[in-house]
């Protein structure tokens, strides 16, 4: 198969969590019936593309056969066009080749982003562009069209480079606006409700609503404004493109997520915003975290620090400093995340209640505790008996002191503390926790939220399970089940 041959799967397919959950554990069973129902391939074409007998393939979906093969395995993941670490294997050759023709296609045409000036009207150029073609999309449409592979490396790292330079000056518009200030305060307001609505549910519901409104703001900046009211619209620009690009990312659209940051940065450069712009990079390094990119998500926190450490207030040096113990913790450096965990616990206790931006006040002792806890979860899936306890004694504190309304928050600290008890060897614990994460779960609709769920699953999953352990993994099957039936 050529470089511009995308597979017979498609990326809305391939991102299934049961799809991606079934792959993960080689339950080939699942995984062919699932990519019978959602790919549309018959198993012929199944047997056709792996060089498998439609015979081989029945037997394999009925359960009569496994798959242990290695070379069957391989040609599973490039008959079907299955990135490697979804089965566990190396990069496939294909995947390299694919991701050169597919970007050499995208830049086609147009400059690349290195040359592309941080000027303030081309924050209005992109805002317009991806608010109208965003909108007009229904959702079938848009998971096929914006759920692009994120960038990564040099591709990602490079263009980012012209925030710590001063924005150029803007060439005036011909039409003279005439926003004043309880207008701008007005739009300000609606920027915060975004925010606080993102904050409490995930998910993508109200997606398109901040779309409008960002595109409204966009018009607002295409007009000649007095200095300051201009200023302060890049800054909800900013903010706006900042939750836009949260709610793609829930709604599983990685590459438009990172459209919708970039946009946020650029916005807050235009803005003179450079504490935003921090932020906005520390959401760009999580995604990177999520996406198994610890050394790009570092490179983007070292960006954030370096252009706003004489700006930034302790809440936010606080947060960027666990972004980097993230990084280190997914790097297995245990070290330095605890180095820059100490940090990050010293920034905060230097905090003021009302010195910093509304938009930081999220991150308090409780965030703090279970982002460390999250951390601590990870370092325990390699080595229960060294983390697994204090990793459950941070989420428990902060289950203990965040407020309910973080809801998103609250449902990743239940599905942490669930999955530290299993590995702890607390069975009745875990199940316990479980049916608790599942209720927090319910609650929200972020995709984040169901994918960590997912990541439970296998916990439960097993010949010799008790009844309490088999009636916790119905209740996770149910939830992720509904939101198959009606989005998340």
């Amino acid at each position: 198969m050529d470089a511009s041959a995308t597979g017979p799967l498609s990326l809305e397919v391939l991102d299934r969590e049961d799809l991606r959950r079934a792959l993960k554990e080689h339950d080939f069973a699942a995984a062919f019936l699932l990519i019978k129902k959602w790919g549309g391939l018959t198993q012929n074409r199944i047997a056709m593309a792996c060089h498998l007998t439609p015979g081989k393939v029945s037997n394999i979906i009925s359960g009569q056969q496994q798959v242990t093969s290695f070379d069957v395995l391989c040609r599973i993941a490039d008959g079907l066009r299955i990135p490697g670490h979804m089965l566990g294997l190396a990069p496939r050759p294909w995947e390299s080749e694919q991701q050169e023709h597919h970007q050499s296609v995208e830049l086609r045409g147009r400059p690349c982003e290195d040359e592309i000036p941080w000027q303030p009207e081309i924050a209005v150029e992109l805002a317009t562009q991806l608010t109208r073609s965003d909108l007009v999309m229904d959702r079938r449409g848009a998971s096929r069209a914006l759920a692009g592979a994120a960038l990564t490396g040099a591709a990602l790292l490079d263009p980012l480079e012209g925030w710590l330079r001063p924005p150029g000056d803007r060439d005036a518009p011909r039409v003279r606006g005439r926003l004043g200030v309880q207008e701008i305060e007005e739009l300000e307001i609606a920027a915060r409700a975004f925010r606080r609505w993102d904050h409490r549910y995930g998910g993508g519901l109200r997606y398109k609503a901040v779309l409008g409104q960002l595109n409204e703001v966009a018009e607002a900046l295409d007009e000649h404004q007095a200095p300051a009211i201009e200023q302060r619209l890049y800054q909800v620009m900013a903010h706006l493109a900042g939750v836009a690009a949260t709610m793609a990312w829930d709604s599983k659209f990685q590459r438009r997520a990172q459209d919708y940051y970039r946009l946020a940065l650029r916005a807050s450069h235009a803005g003179k915003d450079p504490v935003f712009g921090a932020n906005v990079l520390a959401g760009m390094a999580r995604q990177m975290l999520y996406r198994d990119r610890p050394q790009d998500a570092l490179e983007l926190v070292r960006l954030a620090q370096e252009g706003s450490r004489n700006a930034a207030g302790p809440r936010v040096h606080a947060m960027l400093h666990t972004r980097e113990a993230w990084a280190f913790a997914a790097m297995g450096r245990v070290s330095a995340f605890q180095r820059a965990t100490a940090q990050a616990a010293e920034a905060l206790a230097e905090a003021e209640p009302v010195a910093e931006p509304y938009w930081i006040a999220y991150f308090d002792e409780a965030e703090l505790a279970g982002v460390t806890g999250g951390r601590l979860l990870d370092l325990a899936r390699k080595d229960p008996r060294q983390h697994a306890e204090t990793a459950t004694a941070q989420i428990r504190r902060a289950i203990a002191v965040r407020d309910r309304d973080a809801g998103r928050s609250h449902a990743l600290d239940r599905i942490g503390l669930a999955e530290c008890r299993f590995l702890a060897g607390d069975v009745a614990g875990a199940v316990d926790e479980t049916h608790k994460a599942v209720e927090a779960a319910g609650r929200t609709r972020s995709g984040r939220v169901r994918a960590q769920l997912g990541e439970l699953y296998p916990y439960t999953v097993g010949h010799n399970v008790s009844r309490g352990v088999r009636e916790a993994r119905d209740k996770i099957r149910g939830l992720l089940l509904s939101c198959e039936e009606r989005p998340c």
